[in-house]
């Protein structure tokens, strides 16, 4: 086994790199990337993409046409290789800067996407540099991974994602840390379901009778469904969006429902679908159909995520860190790469608060440890600590 490089020697570099950290920061928020404007979310790609380019990294560009490009960044050489994830779309439209600009102010670079998560990829950035250029590079390789569809499901990224984490060792997530600088060994799998009703229309007034009224038909499906909530197993089941009907004088022939679905273990997301699907009308003259299912299966704390943990926590001790542990109620990429086996580690980004607020800020004085945590468990995973 190798020796391992310091850790203070991560740490010196990443203190050294702030300003470039910073300013780099600063170039993909002023890139501004909602996920549903291509155009945008490729200038952000480009701008990521020359940053990785001049850091001597072997960079790809994914290219898509229904979503945003994604990169593959490569570092180092080798068979095996440690998986550093993250994306650069945002929920923030273009022109959210002009409302919101970006702000130094107290030692956090406030403005939409620094928290969620674009400062997240720049640790990664700088996590991935420090690993090769303090020392002697490690015989195995890093590739980091920037998609741009992820607040909206992953759909073109998922199977580019799943293909890297089952040639990797392991997958760093790089979204927000927890409050506290904690990393997340657990997230919530999210489903998505709708539940249609079909009903026969009627004049209200003259016969309602001869009618089959869908949405009071979906209302005794809301209650039914309401009552697949299990708080104390993780179980969050949530109608929040109803649509129906045509006009006041005239019975509903047509209902809708989307419901919210979160499980904290994949057994109880098998069950609550199979609920679901399981619903029966109870109303002469209606029909239901349910569509949708679980984009994301749940990140389960295994024991594979516990030994990566124990290794960063270990890590985060030798940096002087004391580094807490917990879960999120959100999915995030991590939770495909989780679902297959591989050892994976989330809430790797930075220190901050404010997903999705209009108060979106990142700790400025973050970047630099956080980047050193992340170099420090990359390099103790290439020389096997992982098991």
């Amino acid at each position: 086994m190798a020796a391992s490089k310091p850790m203070h020697s991560h740490l010196s570099f990443c203190d050294a790199e702030r300003s470039w950290a910073v300013a780099t920061l600063e170039a993909l928020v002023r890139a501004e990337s909602p996920t549903t404007d291509k155009a945008a979310v490729d200038r952000c790609v480009s701008e990521a993409e020359q940053r990785l380019v001049a850091a001597g990294a072997r960079v790809v560009r994914l290219r898509q046409a229904a979503a945003g490009d994604h990169l593959r960044a490569e570092l180092g050489s080798g068979r095996d290789q440690v998986l550093l994830l993250g994306h650069l779309d945002t929920v923030w439209p273009v022109g959210q800067l002009v409302r919101v600009p970006l702000r130094r102010e107290s030692g956090r670079l406030y403005g939409p996407g620094t928290y969620d998560m674009k400062a997240g990829v720049v640790v990664a950035m700088l996590a991935a540099r420090a690993v090769f250029e303090t020392g002697p590079a490690p015989a195995l390789r890093v590739v980091l991974l920037l998609t741009s569809d992820e607040e909206t499901g992953s759909a073109t990224s998922r199977t580019v994602i799943e293909a890297e984490a089952r040639r990797s060792r392991a997958v760093l997530v790089f979204e927000p840390a927890l409050p506290g600088g904690g990393v997340k060994t657990s997230r919530k799998g999210c489903g998505d379901f709708s539940i249609a009703v079909s009903g026969v229309a009627a004049h209200a007034g003259i016969e309602p009778g001869a009618g089959a009224n869908a949405i009071h038909e979906l209302a005794e499906q809301i209650l039914a469904i309401e009552r697949l909530q299990d708080p104390g197993r993780g179980v969050s089941v949530s109608v929040n969006v109803v649509r129906g009907g045509t006009r006041a004088n005239v019975v509903a022939d047509d209902a809708r429902a989307e419901v919210d679905v979160r499980t904290v273990s994949r057994e109880d997301a098998v069950r609550l679908e199979a609920a679901l699907r399981s619903l029966r009308p109870h109303r002469p003259g209606t029909s239901l159909s349910v569509a949708g299912g679980f984009g994301r299966p749940p990140l389960e704390r295994t024991a594979a995520v516990g030994r990566l943990y124990a290794l960063a926590r270990r890590v985060a001790a030798g940096l002087g860190m004391d580094l807490a542990e917990g879960g999120s109620g959100g999915g995030s990429d991590g939770n495909f790469t989780a679902a297959l086996g591989v050892p994976t580690l989330d809430g790797l980004g930075a220190v901050g608060d404010g997903a999705h607020a209009l108060h979106e800020h990142v700790d400025l004085d973050s970047l630099a440890p956080r980047a050193a945590l992340a170099a420090g468990v990359v390099a103790r995973i290439f020389e096997g600590e992982l098991g």
